[in-house]
Formats: C-alpha cells, sequence, structure tokens
C-alpha cells in the first residue's frame, strides 16, 4: 500500500510558494524596532487628554496621531499575525503574538479615554467643528462615533474595559490551539490506497471524496476527536457568549445580537426577515437533497455525502497556475486593469500562501494591512475545484482592499465585513458563470450547475443556519439559561432537523459541528455570507449582463472602503438590504437550478 507523506515542515516549503512580507518588514530586527517605537508612543497617548474638545485645530491633531499610531499599530499586528498563521505552534511567534496583544490592550488602555471625551464635547461646539473645513476627512468618522454616544461609558470605565482585551481572547484562542495544533485525527485511507493525514484543512478535501468509505471514515474519525473534547469546546463556546453579553450590556445594548448589528445600521428585523426567507425556500433543499440521494443510489443520505460531486469520475486536477488563469478569465467582464492586477498579486508580487504546511493555520483569509498587500492564506488542494473557487474568494477581498486603499485615506480604507462578503461572493459567481459556458460537455455543466447549488446552499442557506444557532444561543444566554454541552447538542440538532429535513440522516455526531465553526467565536459574523451572496448575485448579474455602467458601479462599490455606511453603499450599486427581496431572489436561483439539475438528471 503506498503512503502519502504527512505535510511538510514550514522551513522546507519553496520560497515561491510563499508570500512575499518583506514589503512590510525587511527583516525581524524592524519589526522589534517598530514594537519599541510604539511602546515608547505610549505617554504621548496621555498628551491629549482633557485637550480634544479645546479647538478644531487640536482635535485634527489628536485625530491624525490616532490614525498615524494605529496605522503603525495594525502593521505591527498583520505582520506577527501572518507569521503565526504559517506555523501557529511555533514558539516564538506565539511569543510574538502575546506580546502585540498586551501591546495593543495597553495602548487601547491608554487611549480609552478618547472617544468618550470626543463624545462629551458639547452639542453645539461639535456641530460647529464638524462644518470645519479642517475636519473634512474625519467628519463621516466622527458622524459614527456620535452615533455611539448613548453606548460610551465614562473614562474609568472605558479603561476597565480596556485592559479587559486579552482575556476577551482567550475563547477563541483556547479554541484555535484546540483545533489546529493540539486536536490530532489519526489518518483515513483515501480513494487511491494511501494512507492521508486528516487534517481541519484535509477533512473537507476526504469528504469530497468520490468513495464513499473515505468519507464515512474521515467524518466519524473526525467526530470521534470532537467527542473526546466536547466539554472543553463547549466551555470555549460558552465563555465567547458571555463576553458578547457582558461587553453589550456594559454599554447599555439591548441585546448581544443588537450590538453586533449596530455599527452597519442593520436592522434587527432584516436579521429575521433573512431567516424568514431561507425558512421559506427550505422545501427546494429537501427537494434537492432527494434528488442527491436518487442520483447518488442511496439507501439513506447522510451529511458525509453532501459535499461529494454528484456526478462520478470529474475529479480534475488543476493546478495552481491553471487556477489563476481560469479566475483571471472569468473575471475579465472587470476590465483589464482589474485583471492585471490580481493576476500580478496571485503570482509575480507574491501576495499568496499557497499550500498546506505542518501546522499551518486551517482553511483561508484575505489580510494585510494599510499600504501593503492584501495577503492571502490558501491551503490549495490541486484535486478539489472547490479550492479554485476559496483562491477567487479570497482574490476578491484581497482586491476589495486593493482597490479601496488607493481610493480612501487611512480611516475609511477597511471596509465593514458586510461588504467583504460581497466582493468575495461576486468572484466565485464571475468563475462559476465562466466554468459553466465554457463546460465541455453536458456532464461536466451537471456538476458545475450542482457547485452553484451547493455554494448557494452553504453560503446562503447554511450561514443561515448558523445565524439562527447564534440568536438561539445568544437569547438563551441573556435570558438565564445554563450552555451546556447538551444544551448546544440539543439547540443544533432542531437547527439540523429543520434545515434537512427527513430526506438525510441526521447522525448524532453532526450535533457537536456547533463546537467547531470558527465564526462563532466572533458571533454575529456568518449571516454576512448569506446576504453578501444575496448581494453578489444580483450584481454579478448585472454586470455580466455587459453594461458599462454596472461595472463602473461595482468598481466604485469596491473603491467606497468605509467611507459611508455598507447598507448605503450597498443601495448606490444597486442592491437594498434592508428589503427581503435580494434573499427571495437568491432563494428563487437556488430553486431554478435545482429544477434545471432534475431535468438534466
Amino acid at each position: 500500500m503506498s503512503r502519502l507523506k504527512a505535510p511538510v515542515v514550514r522551513s522546507k516549503v519553496p520560497e515561491g510558494d510563499t508570500w512575499d512580507l518583506t514589503p512590510m518588514f525587511k527583516s525581524e530586527a524592524a519589526w522589534e524596532r517598530l514594537f519599541k517605537r510604539l511602546e515608547k508612543s505610549l505617554p504621548e497617548i496621555a498628551s491629549f487628554r482633557g485637550t480634544l474638545g479645546r479647538s478644531v485645530k487640536q482635535l485634527r491633531r489628536a485625530l491624525d496621531f490616532s490614525n498615524e499610531l494605529g496605522l503603525q499599530l495594525e502593521k505591527a499586528g498583520a505582520y506577527v499575525q501572518l507569521k503565526y498563521s504559517e506555523d501557529i505552534a511555533n514558539p516564538d511567534y506565539q511569543a510574538k503574538i502575546a506580546r502585540f496583544s498586551f501591546l495593543a490592550t495597553r495602548i487601547g488602555e491608554a487611549s480609552s479615554y478618547f472617544n468618550p471625551e470626543i463624545q462629551a464635547i458639547p452639542k453645539a461646539t461639535m456641530a460647529a467643528f464638524l462644518k470645519h473645513p479642517l475636519l473634512q476627512e474625519y467628519r463621516f468618522m466622527l458622524q459614527c462615533l456620535l452615533r455611539y454616544r448613548p453606548h460610551i461609558l465614562k473614562p474609568s470605565e472605558e479603561r476597565l474595559l480596556a485592559m479587559q482585551g486579552e482575556v476577551a481572547e482567550t475563547p477563541s484562542k483556547i479554541f484555535d490551539q484546540l483545533c489546529d495544533a493540539d486536536m490530532k485525527f489519526g489518518e483515513v485511507t483515501d480513494e487511491q490506497g494511501a494512507r492521508v493525514e486528516l487534517t481541519q484543512s484535509s477533512f473537507r478535501t476526504l469528504l469530497e471524496s468520490p468513495r464513499r468509505a473515505v468519507r464515512k471514515e474521515a467524518f466519524q474519525k473526525y467526530y470521534a476527536v470532537m467527542e473526546g473534547h466536547k466539554n472543553s469546546l463547549s466551555a470555549a463556546l460558552g465563555g465567547s457568549v458571555q463576553q458578547d453579553i457582558y461587553h453589550a450590556r456594559a454599554r447599555n445594548y439591548p441585546s448581544a445580537r443588537e450590538a453586533a448589528l449596530f455599527g452597519d445600521k442593520m436592522p434587527v428585523s432584516a436579521y429575521d426577515a433573512l431567516i424568514d426567507a431561507v425558512h421559506e425556500a427550505l422545501p427546494a433543499v429537501y427537494r434537492y437533497l432527494a434528488l442527491r440521494k436518487r442520483v447518488m443510489g442511496l439507501k439513506k443520505l447522510h451529511f458525509y455525502d453532501t459535499y461529494t460531486a454528484i456526478v462520478p469520475n470529474m475529479q480534475r486536477d488543476i493546478p495552481y497556475a491553471q487556477a489563476v488563469d481560469l479566475c483571471c478569465e472569468a473575471m475579465a467582464p472587470l476590465g483589464d486593469a482589474y485583471v492585471n492586477t490580481m493576476r500580478h498579486g496571485l503570482t509575480r508580487d507574491r501576495w499568496v500562501d499557497r499550500y498546506e504546511n505542518r501546522n499551518k493555520h486551517s482553511g483561508a483569509f484575505s489580510y494585510g494591512c494599510y499600504g501593503c498587500m492584501p495577503y492571502i492564506l490558501m491551503n490549495y488542494k490541486t484535486t478539489v475545484l472547490d479550492s479554485v473557487f476559496t483562491l477567487a474568494h479570497e482574490a476578491g477581498h484581497s482586491m476589495h482592499s486593493w482597490y479601496s486603499m488607493r481610493a480612501q485615506p487611512y480611516q475609511y480604507a477597511q471596509y465593514p465585513i458586510l461588504l467583504a462578503e460581497v466582493a468575495s461572493t461576486f468572484n466565485e459567481q464571475l468563475l462559476g458563470h465562466y466554468l459553466r459556458r465554457n463546460a465541455a460537455s453536458d456532464k461536466e455543466r451537471v456538476l458545475l450547475i450542482n457547485k452553484e447549488i451547493d455554494e448557494i446552499r452553504g453560503t446562503i442557506i447554511r450561514q443561515t443556519m448558523f445565524a439562527e444557532f447564534e440568536k438561539i444561543i445568544h437569547a438563551n444566554a441573556e435570558a438565564g439559561q445554563p450552555l451546556t454541552v447538551e444544551v448546544f447538542r440539543h439547540i443544533y440538532r432542531e437547527l439540523l432537523n429543520t434545515y434537512f429535513g427527513t430526506e438525510m440522516v441526521i447522525d448524532t455526531e453532526l450535533e457537536l459541528e456547533g463546537l467547531r465553526i470558527p465564526h462563532f467565536y466572533r458571533a454575529f459574523y456568518v449571516y454576512k455570507y448569506a446576504t453578501g451572496l444575496s448581494a453578489a448575485i444580483s450584481m454579478s448579474r448585472k454586470v455580466l449582463d455587459g453594461s458599462t455602467r454596472d461595472r463602473e458601479r461595482y468598481l466604485t462599490f469596491l473603491r467606497a472602503g468605509g467611507s459611508q455606511y455598507p447598507l448605503d453603499t450597498l443601495k448606490a450599486a444597486g442592491v437594498d438590504l434592508v428589503r427581503p427581496e435580494p434573499v427571495q431572489e437568491a432563494m428563487h436561483t437556488f430553486t431554478e437550478l435545482v429544477i434545471e439539475l432534475e431535468n438534466m438528471l
């Protein structure tokens, strides 16, 4: 029996397959020098205390200082986080992460008077300040801050909350270390008879195996380890929920959910409307699962049967270079400037850390800092079509950052997450359209239609289930109900029954899935995937129709960054997320695709 090698250690990864972080810092010594300068800046932070309402000029000086400090702190933090993600078991970067976190908390503590003092400026005085040309660059930022007036505390209380910053990160740190470093899932025999290490990254790959025995073994071994750590994971998730509630109550929000939605001016009613719209469309999900079960010839459909290709023998080997070509060809409707920048970033300019190595952060992300490259972490698998879509997804994030950084000053370059999930899934929509249009056969088209169905199922329907789970567990905790392992399992089981219906067997192990989703440790994020794809479907259809105006509206959307509220940015681009129509349109698209797939099979 052949035996595949385990992921290589970081030191053995070829340089060309890694990201180039030298534009951020030429050396570790350069990072240390900036770190020391940031430490020395601490006393200067206090020099502005009590002066912010003195004059427009003084407020402008303070804002400029805060901006520069934030920019440098972001740069130092981004670098060490990227290095840490290369090998999270590396003690050097574990230590650097801890040092940076401690410094960031101290800076946050020292700066904690800043917002309350601006809030305390008399309304008439602040109204006059906002009209002054000196504050033009900061006007929207200050207006956003003033919205938080009912939720800003006294300076001494703000200081206490800032001091709690490191403690607040504990649940997510425990989760990361458990799942990405400490948990060992063993090996699985793949369809070629090779022994493959089961990791966070390879788990999804193995679930896509055409051989059911492989999928089942991966599923059962993975969740056997989760079962062994369920109490630790439950305690971490429960602690994260309590942190959310603590901060919401401390800042006088009615609930943790309303606190999370406040920044985007996202109505709670729109969150609930998302759940309602998806619930209305669940019969189409059951219809799709019944089709999958029939086409796969299964008497019983299990969760581990829902990721593999519905059409057999369609596995393709797509090297990274070819994936880049496909992404670039698919993005052609956005113009040469967009495509050329993206191609250079994904290849020559080395934005991307491409492949898995031992102890590398699982999954994928786009991350960087103002004035630097928008880096991408991948765990690219050449035999997994989804890896190509993941590359397009993360490239969407990075191109969003690239456009925003060049159009906006530092204070507005960071776009809200609600917008980020539009740019990423927009790219996936264009890629899917391109591949379906160029399908070599009906069988390949079936595969790609099924991929689009699963994209909507995974990004809108599944993430809405996650969003409902977050809503319920936070509401339960706010009502004083304990969050034990059994409570988590029961809540998650009820949601599985609702979202999958009777067409799929709900294995007991799957009840633990609610403990393994990283985003639950950064609550009320996941609904943005669902609204993001809904908006992306609408916007991509317009761009694909060939309208120059719609292409420019989309590029203007990318350039907007955080210069206005996200719902306003989307509305200017032609999508109103306050209304249910975008989600309903997406679910209608899902139903049409299921019908088309039925007709082809």
